[in-house]
C-alpha cells in the first residue's frame, strides 16, 4: 500500500484547505439562518415566484424558509459544486500526472504492476472524496445543532450520501479519462463537472431534457428531489455505474497504454 500512502501524503494539503474552504463556508452559512429566519417566510414566497430561476435551483419546492430548505439550497450548492471540482481535479491528476511530471518511469520501476498501481491510486481517491464529505457532513450537522434548528436527520444523511455518490461518480469518470491523457487536464476536469451543474439546471428548467437525467449525477443529488422523497433508483444505479465503468476504463488503459518516458 506504498503508492496509496503516498497519493493520501500528496493530496493531503489539497485536501486540508479544500476541506476547510467548503467546510467553513457551510458553517458560516447555517450559522447566519438564525438572524435571517424572521424573514424567510417573505424570501421564500419571493423565491418561490420567480419563475425559471425558482425551477433551475428547486426553489419552487423547497421551503427555503426552513432549515432544510436554506441547508439545501445554500450548503447542498457549496459541497455540490466544490466537492465535484475537488473529485474532478484530483481524479484527473492521478494517472495524467504521472507522465507529465516525469515521474512514471520510477514508479513503473517498481516491482508492482500496472494494475495495482493504478488500484491504489483509485482507492487513495476514494478515500480522499469520503473524508472531505464527512468533515463537510460534520461543519453542516455541527453548526445545525449549535443554532438548535429542528432537523430531519434522516433526509439530511440521505442528502449527504447522494452527494457523496455524485463525487464518486464524477471522480471515476474523471480517474477514467486521466488514463487517456500525457498530461494533467485540469480544464478538462474543471469543464465536465461545471457541464454536470448546468446540464442539471438545463433539466429542471425544461422537462423535455428529462431523459438526460441518467447522464448528470447532479439529478439524483438534488436537496429538491431528495427531500421530497422522488423516485431515484434508476438516475443512482446509472450514477454507480458511469463511476465504476469510468474507473474500470482508467485501470484497464493505463494498465495497457504506452508510457511517454
Amino acid at each position: 500500500m506504498t503508492i496509496f500512502r503516498k497519493e493520501l501524503r500528496t493530496g493531503a494539503v489539497s485536501l486540508v484547505i479544500w476541506s476547510a474552504v467548503i467546510g467553513g463556508l457551510m458553517a458560516v452559512c447555517v450559522g447566519l439562518y438564525p438572524s435571517m429566519e424572521g424573514s424567510m417566510g417573505d424570501m421564500s414566497a419571493l423565491f418561490a415566484g420567480m419563475g425559471e430561476f425558482s425551477s433551475a435551483f428547486g426553489l419552487d419546492k423547497l421551503a427555503f424558509g426552513t432549515i432544510m430548505g436554506f441547508y439545501g439550497t445554500e450548503c447542498g450548492n457549496i459541497l455540490g459544486l466544490g466537492g465535484a471540482f475537488f473529485a474532478a481535479l484530483t481524479a484527473m491528476g492521478l494517472l495524467a500526472g504521472e507522465e507529465g511530471g516525469h515521474t512514471a518511469e520510477f514508479l513503473l520501476t517498481h516491482p508492482v504492476s500496472r494494475l495495482r498501481a493504478a488500484g491504489e491510486k483509485l482507492a487513495a481517491l476514494a478515500v480522499m472524496i469520503l473524508i472531505l464529505n464527512v468533515v463537510c457532513f460534520a461543519c453542516g450537522a455541527g453548526g445545525i445543532l449549535a443554532i438548535r434548528a429542528e432537523t430531519d436527520w434522516k433526509d439530511l444523511l440521505r442528502y449527504h450520501a447522494a452527494l457523496l455518490l455524485m463525487q464518486l461518480e464524477v471522480g471515476g469518470m474523471c480517474f477514467g479519462l486521466s488514463a487517456l491523457l500525457r498530461r494533467s487536464g485540469f480544464g478538462l476536469a474543471m469543464g465536465l463537472a461545471a457541464g454536470l451543474y448546468f446540464l442539471g439546471l438545463l433539466i429542471n428548467l425544461d422537462a423535455a431534457m428529462e431523459p438526460l437525467r441518467f447522464i448528470t449525477p447532479y439529478y439524483y443529488a438534488d436537496a429538491a428531489r431528495v427531500f421530497a422523497g422522488d423516485p431515484l433508483l434508476g438516475p443512482v444505479l446509472t450514477g454507480c455505474a458511469l463511476g465504476l465503468l469510468g474507473a474500470g476504463f482508467g485501470l484497464w488503459q493505463y494498465s495497457r497504454k504506452d508510457i511517454a518516458a
